[in-house]
C-alpha cells in the first residue's frame, strides 16, 4: 500500500460494516492485507530495502582486491581473464567497474593531441626497464631491458627482452623485428638513447648513432629522433609498456630469460595483437593485414656492420668480449687476435683466417666454449715418460748377479 488515502479508506469501510473481502475487491489488494491495516490502525505503512541480490562477480571480489594490493597496476582486461579462468562468467564492463572503485584515484594532467601515419610509414621503438626474479635465481633481482617495436597505424607489438642494451642487442632486435613483420617501415622514431641518439651539433640537428645510420641506411627507412622530454611524441610506443607492465608482466612467474621471451610472445599471439585496440576501434591483426603490404620489402642481404677489436687470448684459451668470453681453437699459435663483433655473432680471426665464430652473449661473465676448444691442464700423471722408460716392467735377472754385488759391498766395507 503506497498512499495514505488508500488506508484511510480501508478504514472507513470497515468502521461502516463492509465485509473484508468486499473490502479486497473494492481496493483491489489480498484480504490479507486488508487484514493487516485493520489491525495496524491509522500507522503509515513501512518499507525495508531489498535485501541485495548476489552477483556473479561477488565470489571474485576478494580475489580482485588481493591481486591489486599486490600488483596494483594490473589491467582490468587481465584480471578480467584470471578470474574467468576461475569460474567467472559475468560481463567485462562488471569487473572494470569495480577494479575501478578499488584503485586510488590518481591526478589529472593536460590531454595529448594524438596524430596517426598512414599504413607501413612509421614505427616507433624504445627500451623500458623491468625487475624480475626468475624461478631458477629466486634470491636475486634481475635487471632486464624490453625492446618494443609498435607499428603505427595498426598498432602491432613486436618485442623481446634482453640483458643489456648494447648496439648488438639494438641491431639484432631490429633485424628480428623487420623479419617477424615481414618488411621495413619508411621510416623509425626513436627515444635519444645512447645507441640511436648521440646528440646535437651546434645548430641543433641530430647526430645518430655511425652504425645505426649505417644499419638504417641498410635497410631503407630514415631514422626520426623524438623531441627532448618530450615522451607523448612517442606515445604508440610507451603506452604500451604500461599495459605490457600490467596485463602480462605483474605476478607473472618466468623460469629464466628464454621462458620470459617464450611467454611474452605467446601473450602477444594471443592477447595483445589480436585485440580490439582502443584508440582505433580496430582488431590490431586486422589493421596489420592492411598494413603489411605497404611495407618495404627486406633487402636480400642481412646488415653485416663489423666492430673490429684486438684481444689477448688468456691462459685458459678465452677472449673477452663486452665483459663475456669466447673460446678459441687449443691450435691458436697467436696470443693477440682479431675479434669482429656483428650484429648477431663473434667472428675470431687469426692472421686473417677465420677461427672460430659464436653467438652473441646477452649477459655478463658468461661463456661460451665450443666443441675441440676446451684447453685441459697437465696433471702430473700425465707428464711424458722419460726415453726408454716402459712403465712398471722390471727386467728380470739371475739371483748370482745380486749376490756378487752384496759381496762386493761388504769386502768395501770391511776395507774401510
Amino acid at each position: 500500500m503506497k498512499k495514505l488515502g488508500d488506508l484511510m479508506m480501508i478504514l472507513d469501510l470497515h468502521r461502516q460494516g463492509v465485509k473484508i473481502a468486499a473490502i479486497a475487491r473494492q481496493v483491489g489488494i489480498d484480504r490479507k492485507t486488508v487484514r493487516k491495516y485493520i489491525g495496524r490502525g491509522i500507522e503509515v505503512p513501512t518499507y525495508g530495502p531489498r535485501q541485495p541480490r548476489e552477483r556473479l562477480l561477488d565470489p571474485h571480489v576478494e580475489y580482485l582486491r588481493a591481486r591489486l594490493d599486490a600488483y596494483p597496476g594490473l589491467s582490468a582486461q587481465r584480471l578480467a581473464r584470471e578470474i574467468s579462468e576461475r569460474g567467472y562468467t559475468g560481463s567485462y564492463s562488471t569487473v572494470r567497474d569495480t577494479v575501478r572503485t578499488m584503485r586510488p584515484v590518481g591526478g589529472g594532467r593536460a590531454y595529448a593531441v594524438r596524430f596517426e601515419t598512414p599504413p607501413g610509414q612509421q614505427a616507433q621503438v624504445d627500451f623500458a626497464q623491468f625487475r624480475v626474479r626468475f624461478a631458477d635465481a629466486p634470491d636475486r633481482v634481475q635487471i632486464v631491458w624490453l625492446f618494443s617495436m609498435v607499428m603505427g597505424f595498426s598498432r602491432l607489438i613486436w618485442g623481446r627482452f634482453a640483458l643489456r642494451q648494447t648496439m648488438q642487442t639494438v641491431l639484432s632486435c631490429h633485424r628480428a623485428a623487420f623479419e617477424a613483420i615481414g618488411g621495413v617501415p619508411r621510416e623509425i622514431l626513436y627515444d635519444r638513447m645512447k645507441t640511436a641518439v648521440l646528440g646535437e651539433d651546434e645548430d641543433g640537428r641530430v647526430i645518430y648513432n655511425r652504425t645505426l645510420a649505417e644499419f638504417a641506411r641498410h635497410y631503407g627507412y630514415l631514422p626520426k629522433a623524438c623531441r627532448a622530454y618530450r615522451p607523448e611524441t612517442k606515445g604508440k610506443v610507451e603506452r604500451p609498456f604500461r599495459y605490457i607492465r600490467e596485463d602480462f608482466f605483474l605476478g607473472g612467474i618466468f623460469r629464466d630469460l628464454d621462458d620470459l621471451n617464450a611467454q611474452f610472445d605467446h601473450w602477444l599471439c594471443t592477447v595483445a595483437n589480436p585485440r580490439v585496440h582502443a584508440s582505433t576501434g580496430r582488431v590490431v591483426n586486422e589493421a596489420f593485414a592492411e598494413e603489411m603490404p605497404t611495407l618495404q620489402l627486406l633487402p636480400l642481404i642481412p646488415f653485416g656492420a663489423v666492430l673490429k677489436l684486438e684481444r689477448k687470448i688468456s691462459h685458459d684459451g678465452m677472449v673477452s668480449v663486452d665483459g663475456n668470453y669466447y673460446s678459441v681453437p687449443d691450435a691458436t699459435r697467436r696470443r693477440i687476435v682479431d675479434v669482429h663483433s656483428l650484429a648477431d655473432e663473434i667472428q675470431i680471426f687469426e692472421d686473417d683466417r677465420l677461427i672460430a665464430r659464436h653467438p652473441h652473449l646477452e649477459g655478463r661473465r658468461e661463456r661460451s666454449l665450443l666443441d675441440g676448444h676446451r684447453r685441459r691442464s697437465r696433471k702430473k700423471d700425465d707428464l711424458p715418460l722419460p726415453h726408454g722408460f716402459t712403465g712398471q716392467q722390471v727386467t728380470r735377472r739371475s739371483l748370482d748377479i745380486y749376490a756378487a754385488i752384496g759381496e762386493q759391498l761388504a769386502a768395501a766395507g770391511a776395507s774401510a
